[in-house]
């Protein structure tokens, strides 16, 4: 599968989770501990937002996409080293039945949206059409490459990501695992997802099984001084840093805490929700 990470907060240098952490996402590529494959080599892109100008609308997202294995681009490097933003993602890919091309490759994105997801629509080959004939014509022409990941957030937006984030994710699993039904497809879907519009991120751990692919995220930075005085790193993290990933960037004990199965988190300015996460079938 994959692994991502989105982070949420006063403005941070990429290249201080992308590349300096112990166990930082570039290392994850090479060496998954917690992934369901232990390369990740088969593309990576990366999103984020410039910083906010007092009464100016949010810009659109930048995005930087590539199916270079992300440990061999020199290019990445050079653009975490540049980037301080107060929001970004970043996704490495193991293809599973698409191709590695760039219009496959993570964080998708349309308008302000950016979105990533690890996982899987089971038998979506099966599945596929009935899936896209439900996308809002507004914006099937938005879409570009050929995996479920893609569809998942098109469906996303038809079912009203922009008026109510969550809700919206949980039609669309909704509509997967109806579909799955009609198909007689168990389990249909395993997701950890992550959407982010400039403001916020909103991300979602939950499978048909109950049995996600891993998400954690750090513990409070006012706590994280008290445990660690002497840690530089720490030292210089404001206290509205949020990073949301797919596996911990280190070994620290009390820093990194498991997000439960089927839990949705809203994040932004400083301000942290978790709440329960359920689908919602077709028509309720």
């Amino acid at each position: 599968m994959c692994r991502w990470l989105a982070y949420t907060g006063s403005p941070l240098q990429m290249e201080s989770v992308l590349f300096k952490a112990k166990h930082s996402l570039i290392e994850q590529s090479l060496h998954s501990r917690l992934g369901a494959t232990t390369t990740n080599g088969d593309g990576f892109g990366l999103g984020w937002y410039s910083r906010p100008i007092e009464g100016r609308p949010i810009e659109p997202p930048f995005r930087y996409r590539s199916v270079h294995p992300a440990w061999n681009d020199r290019n990445l490097r050079e653009a975490a080293r540049a980037i301080h933003a107060p929001h970004f993602v970043a996704h490495i890919r193991a293809a599973t039945d698409t191709p590695a091309q760039e219009t496959n490759c993570h964080p998708f994105r349309h308008g302000q949206w950016l979105f990533v997801h690890n996982g899987l629509i089971r038998d979506y080959p099966l599945l596929r059409r009935d899936l896209m004939l439900m996308i809002a014509p507004a914006y099937f022409g938005s879409l570009e490459g050929s995996t479920d990941s893609e569809v998942m957030f098109l469906l996303a937006l038809t079912f009203g990501l922009d008026e109510d984030p969550i809700p919206a994710i949980a039609r669309m699993v909704g509509a997967v695992e109806e579909t799955g039904r009609r198909h007689g497809v168990a389990h249909p879907i395993n997701m950890t997802v992550c959407a982010l519009d400039g403001e916020r991120l909103i991300a979602v751990r939950y499978s048909s099984e109950g049995d996600s692919r891993t998400l954690f995220h750090n513990t409070c930075v006012r706590h994280l001084r008290e445990l660690y005085p002497d840690n530089a790193q720490i030292a210089a993290m404001d206290d509205d840093a949020f990073l949301l990933l797919s596996e911990p960037l280190s070994d620290m004990a009390g820093v990194w805490e498991e997000v439960p199965e089927s839990t949705a988190i809203i994040a932004g300015r400083g301000d942290v929700q978790h709440m329960r996460f359920a689908p919602i079938p077709p028509g309720e």
